[in-house]
């Protein structure tokens, strides 16, 4: 008897050449594409409303400055003496001159890149730049902690920047659903919009208003007598308004009527929409008005509130940039062979009057007296 195997089937064929996407557009799923058109139209808002470029640089002002604190005294000295004379570009030297450029672009453009540049060796570092947000993009990891910064390479082309670790990059506000953050002027193109339709309509009609034109209209007479006369009309009266550095006369016969075109036309008044419009920004801002130059109320001072709102918005920008301030210290005190803890200092938030904070210390004092007096009474 004869035993017949069964052949076994052959194995199906593994394919190694396969498309790794989910669906045509699976880059959509790692790449959030950096809104290069937004950036350019925030620094037109800047350059249009003078308002808004002042209340900027006045919050970059009130950030103030930044200095450290060591455990090891000696390290201390060294690092302070780095931080206040560090190269940073285009003749600035200083950690609070790189902070400003930084700064200035994280409130713009709602983010801010920057990079530490080593000395030759590693040993040291040369200096800090800050970079165009134009320029990078941002590729996100498998996990929300893991991303990378892209540039262009050599030939153009987007690939990621070599040295991560020494690249800077700060997000203003960041979303949810991409890694880059809010610009301060994200809510402002409309209205800046609007207001510049105001401003210029008021130079125009100012502009008519300086260089008048005038409708000469003449009445009565046959057909061709109306039309020599009104030749004659318009030659005299084009050569007396070519000849506006002399006087002239200008005689006709007849009924003729000469009006200033628009003359009658009342001008739009401009006070209460622009005042609106100015009211939103400067409450994007969160400055007070005062403080950018607008005498909305002649009596208008800081109050307490005020105060203590601007406090809280200037510790928010200092909480945002301190951990940019960290990785700089932290690597240059790696880098000489320091492994002392440090704090970084911001310089105090003064918003009130010498006389305001002479009153509040006085009255700790008389408050503290009376607190002594009671504990003696009482023992």
């Amino acid at each position: 008897m004869k035993w017949w195997k069964r052949e076994k089937e052959p194995a199906a064929p593994v394919v190694q050449i396969r498309d790794g996407t989910r669906h045509p557009f699976g880059m959509l799923g790692e790449y959030v594409p950096l809104r290069n058109g937004e950036v350019r139209l925030y620094k037109a808002v800047r350059e249009a409303v003078p308002v808004v470029d002042a209340a900027i640089y006045k919050l970059i002002r009130m950030a103030g400055g930044v200095t450290v604190t060591c455990g090891d005294k000696r390290a201390e000295t060294a690092l302070k003496e780095f931080l206040r004379t560090v190269p940073v570009g285009r003749g600035q030297f200083g950690i609070n001159s790189f902070l400003d450029c930084y700064l200035d672009s994280l409130l713009t453009c709602g983010r801010t890149v920057g990079e530490i540049v080593p000395a030759v060796g590693n040993r040291d570092i040369a200096a800090l730049v800050c970079g165009r947000v134009e320029d990078i993009e941002i590729k996100e990891g498998q996990h929300p902690l893991a991303f990378s910064i892209w540039g262009p390479d050599e030939t153009g082309k987007m690939a990621e920047l070599p040295y991560q670790e020494l690249l800077l990059f700060t997000p203003l506000n960041p979303e949810t659903d991409n890694p880059y953050g809010v610009s301060l002027l994200r809510s402002l193109p409309f209205l800046t919009d609007i207001l510049m339709k105001i401003y210029h309509a008021i130079g125009v009609n100012w502009e008519r208003c300086g260089n008048v034109r005038f409708a000469v209209t003449c009445r009565g007479g046959d057909g061709t007598g109306a039309a020599e006369r009104g030749r004659i009309l318009a030659e005299e009266w084009s050569r007396a308004m070519r000849d506006g550095d002399t006087v002239r006369d200008f005689v006709a016969v007849g009924d003729v009527d000469i009006r200033v075109i628009g003359g009658d036309a009342p001008i739009l008044d401009s006070q209460v929409p622009v005042r609106q419009v100015m009211e939103q920004i400067v409450a994007k801002t969160g400055i007070p008005p005062f403080m950018l130059g607008l005498s909305w109320n002649s009596t208008e001072r800081m109050s307490a509130q005020q105060a203590d709102m601007l406090t809280t918005e200037i510790t928010a920008i200092r909480r945002t940039l301190t951990p940019t301030v960290e990785r700089v210290c932290r690597l240059w005190l790696r880098m000489h062979g320091f492994t002392c803890g440090f704090e970084v200092i911001w310089d105090d938030i003064n918003l009130q009057d010498q006389v305001e904070e002479a009153k509040a210390a006085l009255y700790r004092e008389q408050a503290r007296k009376l607190k002594m007096e009671n504990d003696r009474a009482e023992a």
